[in-house]
């Protein structure tokens, strides 16, 4: 008989619904229960792609004999973390005090008032592998509860206190100032690893926050910092060339358990997609190398062909599993190989993309390239570019057959802040590539997410499914949003954009600020009352609310002279100098909003028919450059359009009829204007960062 699950919309809760468990959804229902029956909580957070969620689920969750035990002694709590990243949070930071070290499935008991007084991630069904069963940790958490209970609400008010603690951070008083960013470089050039790319050993995570901030520190000082490219290409270049990225559908899964990129933990994720995708638009603007623009393709139409939803919006995540095993869906034989490209073709294929008869991942294949196909090319003596043709004709058959298995299961959620991550990258690399498709797409969800994910009142929602969306927004959903409607604006100048950014940007100084300290809370003021309002400053898989509130309040005062987003902005960065300072791993995306704040930064203003197609032309000649210290703005002429926040920075700016013209700006102060289709060309072939 279905429990409780069975009312959510949440695949993953909806994973569990058929469980011997008693589980309940987060709510009052719940809680209450908790309190009533003087009963501690145990809380299990996980999400839909989660490989060990699965795991734990199959030995305990469905084994009648612990969900007996868990029945009868807690009152069981399922979350999807992805739902509610603020409890996540907070229960993620007592489980790190805890043990150390986090992760998925999160397992933490409660007392009834909600404080965690025991926790940790995954555990077996019975003691095994060095590690205690789960149906022990029951029996000695019931026998704590009834017999040792000072001792563990003591512990329970320990934890508490540390959790609120990190939220209350003084400004360290350092300045802001470029030897951050040299610091950051420093750091990171340490950590690097300069055989396979990445940062550390294993596993391996991309950290695309980090590459692109490398890339700015590059652009800044080639010659002080030359390695710093060095850095980002090798990276980018391995793990294009891994198993981390998938050779025949595009996009990336989630991280690589090893070094050099092989073997990933093969769940999709929807952010990782939108910022790597972000990372390679920018490597290629930057370098101008063709390969990194394919991979920016690859991974957009993978998104678009796989992730996309029919209203508009983009699924959260494509699961590791299939049939019950993790990267079924992926690996391949040589024997597969051959049947589908035949003997010849197919020993090819092999010898390219590492297939043997041994395999490389549990006696099959992951398909990766050892060699690059040049290199591959000149040792078979073949011509490249026939070569590079005959495998992109042979992945094309090989994924009509894999599209034939039997899929990994689909977390067809909406989040706002994912979504947000996807409309900034379609929007960039549609400009970058000159693909209007990205464009459309960037379009139609921000659209979506403006129609169907907010409130009567207009504050955000946090998520959707199946025409219905719940949760209010967290911060990462207003900064995210922010940062995605600034970079659509960009992207084709309907001032649209702009003024629902400005309507979100306040909307986050009034529910969200710290006024006393500087920063942002996580939750709203009027959000539900838990046991910490937290502020994230660190960045994770995905970027922190704080670090993008800074950069996106700063690129929006810019094209806005709005002194409130930018105060905010500097406040927050003045904040958190300490952490940027001693960690700057954590800190990549504080350190691009530091970056676009020491500048100097330039506000260009482009007065021409966006129709024409000359006007196209130089747009598309910006779009091709790296330069990451501006903000664009583009208006057919100097009459006004109604009320815009975009106004102030049109002020003041004529143009002779059908004649463009550029204003060239810092800090609302501009050079003479660059008059003339000829002249605006001149100066953009010349420039190679403002």
């Amino acid at each position: 008989m279905p429990n409780r699950l069975a009312d959510e919309s949440s695949p993953y809760l909806l994973q569990h619904a058929n469980n011997p468990v008693d589980w309940y959804p987060w709510g009052p229902e719940a809680l209450e229960r908790a309190k009533a029956e003087d009963k501690p909580i145990f809380l299990s957070i996980g999400y839909a792609a989660c490989h060990w969620c699965h795991v734990m689920e199959h030995e305990s969750f469905e084994n009648p004999r612990i969900a007996q035990l868990m029945n009868e002694r807690f009152v069981n709590i399922k979350v999807d973390r992805e739902e509610r990243p603020d409890l996540d949070q907070i229960y993620m930071s007592a489980v790190q005090l805890l043990t150390g070290r986090g992760g998925w499935p999160m397992s933490v008991f409660l007392a009834p008032d909600l404080r965690p007084f025991y926790g940790g991630t995954y555990f077996p069904p019975s003691a095994g592998r060095g590690m205690p069963g789960f149906d022990q940790i029951l029996l000695a958490i019931e026998d704590a509860w009834k017999n040792r209970r000072d001792e563990a609400l003591e512990s329970a008010e320990q934890l508490t206190h540390e959790i609120r603690n990190m939220c209350h951070m003084a400004s360290s008083g350092g300045q802001l100032s470029l030897d951050l960013l040299h610091h950051a470089h420093a750091a990171l050039s340490r950590q690097h690893d300069r055989t396979f790319g990445g940062f550390g050993s294993q596993p391996k995570f991309p950290h695309p926050m980090d590459l692109r901030l490398l890339l700015r520190v590059g652009l800044r000082d080639k010659a002080k910092h030359h390695d710093a490219w060095d850095m980002v290409r090798l990276t980018l270049d391995k793990m294009a060339g891994g198993g981390i990225y998938d050779q025949l559908g595009g996009g990336f899964h989630r991280y690589s358990v090893d070094a050099r990129w092989l073997v990933p933990h093969f769940e999709k994720m929807l952010y990782d997609n939108a910022l790597l995708a972000v990372c390679y638009v920018e490597a290629f603007q930057a370098t101008g190398e063709p390969r990194y623009a394919q991979v920016v393709r690859e991974t957009l139409d993978y998104v678009l062909r796989e992730m996309t939803s029919p209203a508009g919006g983009f699924y959260s995540t494509l699961d590791a599993d299939s049939e019950g095993e993790e990267g079924k869906f992926y690996v391949w034989s040589v024997a597969e190989i051959k049947q589908v490209l035949g003997e010849e073709r197919g020993a090819l294929f092999c010898r390219v993309y590492d297939v043997t008869p041994g395999g490389n991942f549990e006696g099959h294949n992951i398909l990766n390239l050892p060699k690059t196909l040049a290199q591959e090319a000149a040792l078979l003596h073949r011509n490249p570019d026939e070569l590079a043709a005959e495998m992109a004709a042979a992945r094309g058959e090989l994924l009509q057959v894999r599209n034939k298995r039997v899929w990994p299961g689909l977390d067809d959620k909406v989040l706002t802040s994912w979504n947000a991550l996807m409309i900034e990258a379609l929007a960039l690399a549609a400009g970058a590539l000159g693909d209007d498709r990205y464009l459309k797409a960037a379009r139609e969800a921000a659209e979506f997410l403006w129609n169907e994910m907010r409130r009567a009142d207009g504050r955000l929602l946090h998520s959707w499914r199946e025409g219905k969306a719940k949760f209010d927004a967290y911060l990462d959903d207003y900064t995210y949003f922010i940062n995605a409607l600034i970079t659509l604006y960009e992207a084709d100048f309907y001032e649209r954009w702009i003024i629902r950014a400005s309507a979100l940007a306040d909307m986050v100084l009034q529910h969200f600020s710290d006024a006393e300290a500087g920063g942002f809370y996580f939750t709203a003021d009027d959000h539900e009352e838990l046991i910490a309002r937290q502020k994230d400053a660190h960045d994770a898989s995905v970027p922190s609310g704080n670090g993008m509130a800074a950069y996106a309040l700063l690129r929006l005062s810019k094209l806005t002279d709005n002194a409130a987003y930018f105060t905010a902005a500097e406040r927050t960065l003045q904040l958190y100098h300490g952490q940027m300072s001693q960690i700057p791993a954590a800190s990549g995306q504080l350190l691009l909003a530091a970056d676009f704040y020491l500048g100097p930064t330039s506000e260009l203003v482009l007065l021409a028919d966006p129709r024409d197609p000359s006007t196209h032309t130089l747009l598309t000649s910006l779009r091709h450059r790296f330069l990451p210290h501006q903000v664009t703005a583009l208006r057919p002429s100097t009459s006004p359009t109604g009320s815009s926040p975009l106004s102030p920075l049109f002020a003041g700016k004529d143009a002779s009829p059908n004649t463009p013209t550029l204003f060239v700006c810092q800090n609302y102060s501009c050079q003479a204007p660059i008059v003339g289709l000829d002249a605006v060309r001149e100066w953009l072939e010349g420039v190679s960062d403002i």
